[in-house]
């Protein structure tokens, strides 16, 4: 748990909604309107470096399906990761009680959502699925300070 340990050395992140991205390209996204949204993207943003890090290809971020949306979903050649992110910001640096987790936050019904998101992916017919050993549902927890700086991620492989 991020409670106890410190913090990884990572460089600053830029949430989407930063003026960093509102440049003349009419390519780029349009930032997000509502906060919660801007640290959503983000926590997701962090995790699928993570990811990343520990080998995975991200296959899709905030993939639709008929029933909503999965945060990241990423392959190691092996493994089909589909990954909840949670993110929470942190008003200071020190010990976080067990409300400010993020992963706390995770609940039975959001699991069953996302099996059921993972299910409808799989399903359907029109993408090109990688053919995996395993199957994954992993939870990721994301804590980030005022200045959109890492403060601690949490990973839990297969967390259901």
């Amino acid at each position: 748990m991020c409670a106890s340990s410190p913090p990884p050395e990572q460089p600053s992140a830029k949430a989407d909604g930063d003026a960093s991205h509102a440049g003349n390209d009419p390519a780029a996204p349009t930032p997000p309107k509502d906060p919660r949204h801007a640290l959503g993207r983000l926590g997701e943003q962090l995790a699928a470096a993570h990811l990343e890090r520990l080998g995975f290809a991200i296959l899709a971020r905030n993939a639709r399906t008929r029933y909503g949306e999965i945060d990241v979903i990423a392959f190691d050649g092996q493994t089909l990761v589909f990954a909840e992110v949670k993110t929470r910001r942190a008003r200071r640096r020190w010990r976080l009680s067990a409300e400010e987790q993020p992963l706390a936050w995770l609940r039975t019904s959001q699991r069953a959502r996302l099996r059921r998101l993972a299910a409808a992916w799989l399903h359907n017919e029109s993408r090109n699925r990688p053919t995996a050993h395993t199957i994954r549902f992993d939870g990721i927890g994301v804590i980030v300070d005022e200045a959109n700086r890492l403060v601690c991620l949490d990973h839990i492989e297969g967390a259901w």
